[in-house]
C-alpha cells in the first residue's frame, strides 16, 4: 500500500490547494470560461474557505488537464 504512513518511506504527499491566478496560468483560461464551465459542471468548482477566499484542489486540477489532454486529438477541445 504505497500511500500508508511507513510504506516503504512513500506517502501521499499533502493536498494543496490553488488561488484562481494559478489555476488560471496552469489550465489557460480566463475568468469568465472557468465560471461558464464550472457552471456547466465541467470544472473542479472551489472550496469556499472564508466568505472572501476560494481556492480549487491542485488534484482537481491536474485530473481536469489530464482529462481534457487525454480527449485532444488536434480538433477543438470540446470542454
Amino acid at each position: 500500500m504505497a500511500d500508508a504512513p511507513g510504506a516503504a518511506g512513500l506517502q501521499t504527499p499533502p493536498e494543496r490547494f490553488l488561488k484562481f491566478e494559478e489555476v488560471s496560468r496552469r489550465v489557460g483560461l480566463g475568468k469568465t470560461a472557468i465560471y461558464d464551465l464550472i457552471r456547466k459542471k465541467r470544472f473542479p468548482a472551489p472550496y469556499k474557505l472564508t466568505r472572501y477566499a476560494s481556492r480549487w484542489s491542485e488534484r482537481e486540477i491536474l485530473a481536469w488537464i489530464k482529462e481534457v489532454k487525454d480527449g485532444f486529438e488536434g480538433k477543438k477541445r470540446k470542454f
